[in-house]
């Protein structure tokens, strides 16, 4: 698995630390948004076990909240009303 360029990057974090795999990031508010990539054989074996495991290192702090998902996670028009030439933003649901 490896991060990936998407359009909304507005920063690359550990872009200067060798030990670290730089990792481009949207970041806007209290979020930080990165998009990975799974090889062929990551994909296989997700399919197969359903089972995706996040690990992550804190160094003793406390735990922030973590939020792994396959959904596009920025906002994006809900519906468009050409007459009246008006849109709702929102994130798109599942009906």
């Amino acid at each position: 698995m490896k991060p990936v360029l998407f359009p909304e990057i507005t920063t690359t974090l550990a872009l200067d630390q060798p030990e670290y795999l730089p990792l481009p990031v949207c970041v806007y508010g209290e979020r930080t948004i990165s998009c990975w990539k799974l090889t062929l054989w990551e994909r296989v074996k997700l399919l197969f076990t359903g089972r995706l495991w996040l690990l992550v290192l804190n160094f003793r702090q406390p735990l922030q909240p973590q939020l792994p998902t396959v959904d596009y996670p920025f906002l994006r028009p809900r519906f468009l009303h050409r007459e009246r030439g008006w849109f709702r933003w929102g994130a798109i649901t599942k009906t």
